[in-house]
């Protein structure tokens, strides 16, 4: 009986807070394991890590490595070890993981433990001085949603509290990395998550403020400041193709031209065109050749560089860094970052649209459509540029930016151009958006249970966030206002009150989507003839005032096209603002529009994107082109199998 007291005194473990939210979980298990470990050191091993029997006999040379002084300097608190990446061969965009993976823990990290000596833990199997950090608050920080990246805060409290890291690449763990394209994505976005947390942290400003002017940059560069500048690319493709929008629809471009005190210069034009190059993202991959080369050979780096581009590995990377703006942009404004789990399986499998579009619809689909309007836009109505080489050059990465956003999920999708998989995910999401939801209901059984978790984080947002993106979604009305008046639709009036008249069509939508939410409430469930009949007069109506509108006000069929394109971004504009205002709006018994208005734009949204796939998956050697470009030849092989002893078509339930 005492020896059973004297255990439950040294053995469990009371953590503080609630039983159910403490924090991470991987963080939690680390916290709580560490008190029944023993000896010296300690090295810490992910579930998707492996171990080579040959490397087990380097280990006692590594443990060694404790007791040296770097340098001449301290003695090491963190053994820093390389991995070797092992999913490589399943699919291009596993390779090109592998590649990039493999650059980061070799020369990244060798460069960033010597000379810049910004090191810390990754996720990798490293070895921690057990009695080192056990006396200085374990391994990790586990509090939730802050220490997301829980990895990372252990090497921040070993710098912080005067610990030295190193890195050893003699010997190596193997690691399995992500091999689908939602896998990656996933990852990334948790990756993009824990960043903005870590920018917001008190530990990146204590040790920026430790640091020395040339360590602190290192540092920045070498952690969240890689993703600042991910973000501000964004930003900067936004706040140049707005401007040049303004100053075509506004006339200022047109005066500026017509001025003859304003002369072109050339060499900005060409200097812009020469940058768009670098936009590609094409300097990111040299650690990655230079990589190879130091362990292949350089012919073998410049075979696979190609081969890389070849199966668009540009692409890739440029949709992942849509994924990393996002997403950390996200966190710094609204906060709420989680986990996402990404399963790193070693199966690579057809993605659904409907599972596609949940996770790139907000991230991706929407920015690539927006830049893509503004682009064309640009192009219609811009003079500067007006039979000239120079826009090509100079909005060439940012069309290629739109279409890898638009396009990249698809192309990276297996099977994603066969034409029985296009059919049954286009009846898949056409279930997906008529669904109802409710409590209960998953995200990816309903579009209204997905777009409520989509909206999550704007119930935690603080009242500065909200008002930074109304203010941001004001952009929109630029559309509105711009292309009413340059499109000549005013026929040269300039009263306000011409201006209002737009906004009737405006009025008039979300009357109609009022309307279609009463209806779907009363008989959507169980008289669905009745609700279909209903719907459809009601759109009848709609599109019969809109006639009768634009014939008394003497309008044409130009401008009926040219008001489409200023009220579609007016109306997100509204959807983006309520979303801000949402308290405000239930309140007001309002709420139940915007979400029939938000359904609207993403029927149109996932009809836009769905088009070019449906086209293609037309065409059989387009998937045949694919699979063969994509994958390697046994998975090929077996893909093309298990088409073959595909069994009958599964149908969905709508509501």
């Amino acid at each position: 009986m005492l020896c059973a007291i004297i255990c439950m005194e040294i053995y469990r473990i009371k953590l503080p807070g609630p039983p159910t939210e403490i924090g991470e979980e991987k963080p939690e298990n680390q916290n709580h394991a560490i008190v029944f470990t023993r000896g010296e050191a300690l090295q810490t091993i992910d579930m998707n890590q492996d171990n080579y029997y040959e490397e087990a006999f380097k280990m006692r040379n590594v443990l060694e490595e404790f007791r040296n002084r770097h340098s001449g300097r301290q003695k090491p608190t963190i053994l820093g070890i390389r991995e070797h990446i092992f999913t490589g061969s399943v699919s291009s965009l596993a390779w090109f993981m592998s590649n990039q993976e493999t650059s980061f823990v070799t020369i990244g990290q060798r460069i960033l433990a010597n000379p810049l000596r910004v090191q810390f833990h990754y996720g990798h199997p490293d070895i921690f001085d057990r009695i080192f950090h056990i006396t200085r608050g374990g391994l990790s920080k586990a509090s939730k949603v802050i220490n997301l990246s829980e990895d990372i805060f252990a090497g921040f409290n070993s710098t912080l509290r005067q610990g030295f890291i190193t890195h050893h690449e003699y010997i190596q763990l193997g690691k399995g990395r992500d091999v689908g394209m939602n896998q990656i994505s996933l990852f990334e976005a948790k990756v993009a998550n824990g960043n903005g947390e870590q920018s917001l942290s008190r530990d990146v400003y204590r040790l920026g403020r430790r640091f020395d002017f040339y360590r602190m940059l290192s540092f920045y560069f070498t952690t969240v400041g890689f993703y600042f500048s991910s973000m501000i690319t964004v930003l900067t493709v936004y706040v140049f193709l707005y401007g040049r929008l303004y100053m075509a629809l506004s006339g200022v471009e047109k005066e500026i031209l017509q001025s003859p005190n304003i002369h072109h210069s050339k060499a900005l034009e060409e200097a812009l065109a020469t940058q768009s190059v670098v936009q590609l993202g094409l300097l990111l991959v040299l650690p990655m050749v230079m990589e190879i080369g130091l362990e292949k050979g350089f012919r073998t780096a410049l075979d696979d560089f190609i081969i890389m581009q070849l199966q668009l590995a540009s692409v890739f990377f440029t949709f992942q860094l849509g994924t990393k703006a996002h997403y950390y942009g996200r966190t710094l404004l609204h906060g709420g970052s989680k986990y996402r789990s990404t399963g790193r399986g070693f199966v690579v499998f057809h993605a659904k649209f409907a599972e596609n579009y949940r996770m790139y619809s907000r991230s991706h689909f929407v920015k690539g459509l927006e830049i893509l309007l503004l682009l064309i836009v640009y192009e219609v109505y811009g003079e500067s540029y007006c039979m000239s080489h120079h826009y090509l050059f100079i909005t060439i990465s940012m069309w290629f930016l739109a279409t890898s956003w638009l396009f990249a999920p698809f192309w990276f999708n297996p099977s994603g151009f066969d034409w029985q998989k296009t059919v049954d995910d286009w009846s898949d999401w056409k279930c997906w958006m008529g669904n109802r939801g409710g409590i209960g209901i998953s995200a990816d059984k309903s579009w209204e249970s997905w777009w409520d978790e989509e909206n999550e984080h704007m119930k935690h947002s603080n009242i500065s966030g909200k008002i930074l993106e109304i203010i941001v979604a004001f952009r929109f009305f630029m559309y509105q206002y711009g292309i009413v008046y340059h499109m000549d639709i005013t026929h040269h009036h300039k009263e306000l009150q011409v201006f209002g008249l737009s906004w009737v069509v405006l009025i008039i939508v979300l009357i109609v989507l009022k309307l279609v939410s009463m209806v779907r409430r009363r008989f959507g469930t169980n008289f669905q003839l009745m609700f279909r009949i209903l719907k459809a007069l009601l759109l009848l109506g709609f599109f019969a005032v809109m006639t009768l509108l634009f014939v008394l006000c003497g309008l044409t069929i130009s401008d009926l096209f040219a008001a489409i394109i200023a009220f579609m971004p007016s109306g997100w504009a509204i959807i983006l603002i309520a979303q801000a205002c949402r308290v405000c709006l239930k309140g007001a018994k309002l709420w139940d529009s915007v979400k029939e208005l938000s359904r609207a734009y993403d029927y149109v949204m996932g009809l836009i994107i769905f088009l070019p796939t449906a086209i293609l998956s037309w065409f059989p050697f387009v998937s045949e082109f694919q699979t063969r470009l994509l994958f390697n030849q046994a998975f090929s092989r077996g893909l093309q199998i298990s088409m073959i002893l595909a069994g009958k078509k599964v149908t969905c339930q709508c509501d």
